[in-house]
């Protein structure tokens, strides 16, 4: 009970907090895991923008346990501030957000994420062991979802508005299971000479899927907030939706 106690750090309408072991097995790091009612079909890693695991990504979590998967959003900025919550729509907190933007290592969030993986196949949550395990990532999270497309061995990957894949693209050729890019045309923070840098990179890639939504721009699917554009939001969570029921089966 004494480390159930520990573990179990916050409840919410569908979720808790649980601490996963660090990928060297030298710490831990919390992770908001949502779960459905009755056995999973399999698990989605909802990884998060540059804002942390605020509640816009608690809300996605929650979207995809009542679909009636394991939901589970690591804290990716452990390192360097731990239970971090911005609001991108408060000037002060999306500038604070950028500025640990600029030292987070990527590098780490495969780690991180990794691990992730191994807890999810080992069991969280107090639930066994879930064999499928797909990742879903925003900003941020969209290049880590193209990197542990390429890194890990993850079963299938969605990235929305991921940042500098364009730089990445000479790790396509390790992507071995299914990846979704979601691309909003006037993304502010990708320019069209890095879409068309993507395209040009990925389009012929057999497990490669990208869908561009034409004027919309960066955080258009956000769960909340300014930067929501309801239509593509709907268009794009749908595919996203298709593509995990096809893919995590």
């Amino acid at each position: 009970m004494a480390a159930k106690a520990n573990e179990l750090m916050m409840e919410s309408k569908m979720g808790s907090t649980h601490n996963i072991q660090t990928f060297d097995h030298e710490g831990t790091f919390s992770a908001y895991v949502a779960a459905p009612e009755g056995t999973p079909k399999a698990a989605i890693i909802v990884i998060q923008e540059i804002f942390g695991v605020n509640p816009g990504i608690r809300q996605k979590c929650d979207g995809w346990a009542g679909q009636g998967y394991l939901a589970v959003a690591p804290d990716l900025f452990w390192r360097i501030k731990p239970g971090l919550e911005l609001d991108p729509d408060v000037e002060a907190e999306l500038q604070e957000a950028f500025g640990y933007f600029g030292q987070y290592d990527p590098n780490d969030g495969v780690q991180d994420i990794e691990a992730t993986i191994r807890a999810i196949r080992a069991g969280i949550g107090g639930l066994g062991g879930v064999a499928k395990v797909g990742a879903v990532g925003y900003c941020l999270g969209g290049k880590l979802a193209y990197m542990v497309a390429a890194r890990t061995d993850i079963d299938a990957s969605v990235g929305y508005y991921g940042v500098m894949i364009d730089q990445m693209l000479d790790e396509s050729h390790a992507i071995a299971n299914p990846l979704m890019l979601h691309i909003p045309t006037a993304d502010h923070l990708v320019g069209p000479e890095a879409q068309a840098a993507v395209h040009a990179g990925l389009d012929s890639h057999p497990r490669v899927t990208l869908h561009d939504y034409e004027g919309l721009d960066h955080g258009f699917a956000a769960e909340m907030g300014n930067r929501r554009d309801e239509a593509g939001a709907q268009l794009a969570d749908g595919r996203t939706a298709a593509f995990f029921a096809e893919h995590l089966a």
